[in-house]
């Protein structure tokens, strides 16, 4: 049975396939168009998990949107009835968009279905609840039988936070949270009153954090949100002004703090980094009062976790540390993306019917979530050729050798192999790696590689041997999404001067002896590299290991600020060419910088998007 997942029309569209229960391919529409958090209709991803199953689209049993526009509709209009006359500018600017298309969602979907198979018969098209995808794309692909699921976002129709509980091939959702009480709007508010691009710079605010200190929480526990001991809440709606207008905070939410909203342009300040520190610690007291919470009222000893609230590494690894659950696994695609999986996962098992297939050890189904394109060696040396590249191919052991001589010579290095990963983090399948001993590796990787804001944080692959060694955690991190701290004894001790400084004149103060990939609060964001999911990968840092004794390299998504990660060889070596990478690996192809064609150097700088 073959079943295709599709999210979007909202923004992060993409495309799933499951067959027989097992998934073949899920992708990001945005790494084909590269257009970032692309909200089309995902036809290109659609059309590569076709490609990957060998079929036509009307040879699909069914096609399963993630979420129910109908009631989404009913939520918009009830909403705007509750605070009317205020928000009539944005019931204006929605009210045509929603007539014209977005109402009649069924009918679209199925003309663009269409324009791949003329012959799609849209009685195969089926709709989930949006957090039911979410939790479907939570539970299913776990390695448990049973599990408590929770999800949390901004908003789905009506839920912004759902607990489920899933046995076998059932899935069942108990309690909802609804709109406009949101944790995902809320951190999105504060995203937006510091500067930063909303669905896409809440990760930037999370590595903000560590800069300030919590000193508004008291307050934002006090005025914004009214917590209960369970972990429910009530946001205040007098301070926001998603729910009716056209931004996500007001006047009085500014008064409140005592600045204006941050323009992007404007230099960050304390007070912006104590905002941040202060959102996340209110995040983090959220998330772990639900968990208490949910492990009472369930009874589960395991939990499963997607929405966007979920990829909040450092809340997810304060969670782990209180021990809470026995055992806890986070979708990798856990933001909208993600849904296309769940809704083909819950067509499978909920509407269908199937039970789960039988799985051999105790892993999960996201095989590594390599579940994007690959190419082969002939198609990669095509595409290099056509860009104008000059390139050698060497064997298996003298790729990971001159990589890894590469790495331990301080040189960035662009590293794409097998299969794209799907969801948000790179994880050695599309990535730019680095020494994590260089002092100078995390300012040159932001400034010079990646043009993006100096405090970005970047993560370390270690290898899963190795972790408890190197970090304060002794668990599986196979998808970057658990915070540990560095150990005790590769930290660097500070002198009493270093410890007076503020904000980011902590940025050049190394912190270990693996100081690109320790961030300011001597912590990282860790991604257990293991043999079975990524051998490649994996005999790369081997033999790192062997060269440096550092089980370790800096990883960072293979992209610049303002771009998707990237999907072929011809946007590898455009990125290649456009920044400081100064060696790029491609399956077996070698590219050095200095033996490329100086006329081909790209500038970046004057053309990236500000995100």
């Amino acid at each position: 049975m073959r079943i295709l997942g599709i999210s979007g029309l909202y923004h992060d569209s993409a495309a799933a396939l499951v067959v027989d229960g097992a998934i073949a391919a899920a992708a990001q529409e945005e790494r084909f168009t590269r257009k970032k958090h692309d909200a089309d209709f995902p036809a290109r991803a659609v059309e590569y998990c076709l490609s990957v199953a060998g079929c036509g689209l009307d040879e699909l049993d069914a096609v399963v949107f993630y979420d129910k526009p109908f009631i989404k509709f009913e939520r918009l209009l009830e909403t705007y009835l509750a605070v009317a006359p205020r928000g009539y500018n944005s019931f204006r600017m929605a009210m045509p968009l929603w007539l014209r298309e977005k109402l009649f969602q069924k009918s679209i979907l199925g003309k663009e279905l269409r324009k791949l198979a003329p012959s799609f018969d849209a009685e195969k098209l089926l709709f989930t609840e949006h957090h039911l995808s979410h939790a479907a794309s939570a539970f299913y692909p776990s390695p448990f039988d049973e599990a408590a699921v929770l999800t949390m976002d901004g908003v789905g129709e009506w839920a912004t936070m759902t607990l489920a509980v899933g046995r076998g091939k059932d899935l069942k959702i108990h309690k909802e949270l609804h709109f406009p009480h949101s944790l995902g709007l809320l951190y999105s508010a504060v995203t937006y009153y510091t500067g930063f691009k909303v669905n896409s710079g809440e990760y930037k605010v999370m590595g903000l954090a560590p800069y300030g200190e919590p000193r508004f929480a008291r307050l934002m526990l006090d005025k914004l949100i009214d917590l209960k001991p369970d972990g429910s809440f009530h946001l205040d709606q007098s301070y926001f002004n998603y729910a009716s207008g056209l931004t996500m905070t007001n006047e009085r939410f500014a008064a409140l703090f005592g600045e204006p909203v941050r323009k992007p342009e404007q230099l960050l300040t304390q007070f912006h980094m104590d905002m941040a520190a202060s959102i996340q610690a209110v995040t983090e007291e959220i998330v772990l009062r639900l968990a208490r919470s949910v492990r009472a009222e369930t009874g589960q000893k395991n939990l499963c976790l997607a929405g966007g609230v979920a990829l909040n590494c450092v809340a997810n690894g304060k969670l782990l540390r209180e021990d809470i659950f026995g055992n806890i696994w986070i979708q990798p695609a856990a933001g909208d993306a993600g849904g296309a999986l769940g809704a083909a996962l819950a067509g499978y098992h909920l509407y269908a019917g199937h039970e789960r297939p039988a799985r051999s050890g105790k892993g999960d189904a996201m095989q590594g979530s390599y579940l994007g394109p690959s190419f082969s060696q002939g198609e990669i040396e095509a595409e290099l050729k056509a860009a104008g590249a000059r390139f050698e191919t060497l064997d298996d052991a003298a790729v990971i050798e001159t990589t890894a001589q590469a790495l331990a010579d301080g040189k960035a290095v662009g590293w794409m192999q097998g299969r794209m990963e799907f969801g948000p983090r790179a994880l050695g399948g599309r990535s730019i790696l680095g020494d994590p001993r260089s002092p100078q590796m995390q300012k040159t990787l932001n400034l010079k590689v990646k043009y993006r804001e100096s405090f970005r944080p970047f993560a370390p692959s270690v290898l899963r041997e190795d972790v408890a060694d190197w970090f304060e955690i002794n668990e599986d991190s196979p998808y970057m999404l658990l915070v540990a701290d560095v150990q005790k004894g590769l930290r660097r001790e500070m002198s009493e001067s270093e410890k007076a400084l503020f904000g980011i004149d902590k940025l050049n103060v190394p912190r270990s002896t693996i100081p690109a990939v320790t961030h300011v609060d001597y912590s990282a964001r860790i991604q257990t590299v293991h043999a079975d999911t990524n051998p490649r990968y994996h005999a790369l840092i081997s033999r790192f290991k062997a060269l440096t004794g550092c089980p370790v390299v800096v990883n960072t998504s293979f992209n610049v600020r303002g771009e998707p990660i990237v999907c072929t060889a011809t946007d590898a070596f455009r990125c290649f060419m456009g920044s400081e990478i100064e060696l790029l690996v491609l399956g077996n192809s070698v590219l050095r910088k200095e033996e490329q064609d100086p006329s081909l150097k790209l500038d970046y700088k004057e053309s990236f998007e500000l995100d």
